[in-house]
C-alpha cells in the first residue's frame, strides 16, 4: 500500500509533539512537514527534546499541497482562523484538534463541513468523512461512559466530577500550570460551565433524542502530567449485571473501549489509545469511572485512529501501544 503524505500545522505545542511521536511510528505514513510559526527552522527535536535520534525533520513556516491528510494541533479559535487565512486544496482531508467544528452550528468552513469524531458514535459517519472534528478529551471520557444508557434512552441527569493533569491545559505558561503551584495541589475549575459541556450534550441528544437530561461537571486540576480519571453518578432501575452487559455489548466493536469487572486506576491508560471504564452500584444509583490518556484518547490517538479510518486503514493501526504497571 502507498503510503500517506501527513501535513501538520502547529507542531511546536504537547498534541503537535505527540502527534509527531504517534506518526513517526505508523508504517503507513509519512510525515511531509511540521509547520509552527514559533519554531520555523529550528529542528523539531529541538523543541520535544524526546525524538532526539528519532527525527531529522525540520519546522517550517510553509505549507505544501502534496499531502493527502492535515492535522490541525492549533489552539481554541485559531483553526477556523488559520481556514480562512490559508488556501488549503480541497482533495486534502483535515483533522482538527480545536473545539472549533465540533458543535452542529459551527462545523461548516466554506465549503469543508466537520463531522464529530468519536469512533464510539459516529464511526461510519468518519468512515466516509472529509473533514473531522476531533472531540475535547473530558468529552471523551465523560461520553464514553454515558453513551450505553443515552442509546437505549435510559440516561437521567448526571453528576459528573473529572481530574486532568497539566498537559490538559496547553504548553503556555500560567499561573495555574507552574510546577510550585501545581505539585502537591488540586483545584476545580471551570465549574458547571466547562466548554466540552456543549459537545457532550450534542452527542447525547443524537443518541437519546429530546431530552431534559442535564450533565452537571465539575473539573479539576490534578497534580500529575498526563491522564483524566472521570466518575459520573446516574440513577437506574438496572441491575450491575445487566449494566455490565449493556456496556460490553454497545462497545464489542470498538477495539479501544473496554469495561472492566475490577476497579480501574490511570497508569493503566496513561501512554495508550484506550479507554477504560469500571461500574459500581448503591440501591438505585451507579457510578461510572472512566480514564483516558488525554493527549491520545483524548486528542491525538483519536485523531490517529479517526484518521485510520478515514482513508480505510485498520483502525488500531499505528496505536497500539501499551502502559507501563509503574
Amino acid at each position: 500500500m502507498q503510503k500517506l503524505n501527513i501535513g501538520i500545522v502547529g507542531g511546536a505545542g504537547y498534541t503537535g509533539g505527540e502527534l509527531v511521536r504517534v506518526l513517526l511510528h505508523h508504517t503507513h505514513v509519512d510525515i511531509k512537514f511540521v509547520h509552527s510559526s514559533s519554531s520555523a527552522g529550528q529542528l523539531i527535536s529541538s523543541v520535544h527534546t524526546d525524538l532526539v535520534g528519532d527525527t531529522d525533520l525540520v519546522f517550517t513556516n510553509s505549507l505544501q499541497d502534496t499531502i493527502d491528510v492535515l492535522f490541525l494541533c492549533l489552539g481554541h479559535g485559531e483553526s477556523v482562523k488559520f481556514l480562512a487565512s490559508n488556501t488549503i486544496a480541497p482533495t486534502i482531508k483535515i483533522i482538527d484538534l480545536s473545539q472549533d467544528f465540533r458543535l452542529t452550528s459551527t462545523a461548516k468552513q466554506g465549503d469543508r463541513n466537520f463531522v464529530y469524531g468519536l469512533p464510539e458514535l459516529n464511526k461510519a459517519a468518519i468512515q466516509s468523512a472529509h473533514n473531522i472534528a476531533n472531540p475535547g478529551c473530558f468529552a471523551t471520557a465523560i461520553q464514553l461512559g454515558l453513551l450505553p444508557l443515552a442509546a437505549k434512552g435510559l440516561l437521567k441527569d448526571v453528576y459528573t466530577t473529572g481530574i486532568t493533569g497539566s498537559t490538559g491545559a496547553g504548553q503556555g505558561l500560567s499561573n495555574t500550570g507552574h510546577f510550585s503551584w501545581r505539585a502537591n495541589n488540586i483545584q476545580p475549575y471551570k465549574t458547571l460551565a466547562h466548554q466540552h459541556l456543549e459537545e457532550i450534550k450534542q452527542s447525547l441528544h443524537q443518541l437519546q433524542g429530546n431530552t431534559n437530561t442535564l450533565v452537571h461537571f465539575v473539573p479539576w486540576r490534578g497534580d500529575f502530567t498526563r491522564g483524566i480519571f472521570v466518575s459520573s453518578i446516574v440513577e437506574t432501575s438496572l441491575s450491575l449485571a445487566e449494566l455490565n452487559k449493556l456496556y460490553t455489548e454497545f462497545y464489542s466493536g470498538h477495539p479501544f473501549t473496554h469495561v472492566s469487572l475490577s476497579p480501574i486506576d490511570l497508569k493503566q491508560v496513561v501512554n495508550t489509545n484506550k479507554c477504560l471504564m469500571h461500574i459500581e452500584q448503591k440501591e438505585n444509583k451507579i457510578v461510572i469511572h472512566t480514564a483516558i490518556d488525554n493527549l491520545l484518547k483524548g486528542a491525538v490517538g483519536q485523531a490517529v485512529q479517526n484518521m485510520n479510518l478515514m482513508m480505510g486503514l485498520e483502525e488500531t493501526a499505528g496505536i497500539q501501544f501499551k502502559a507501563s504497571n509503574f
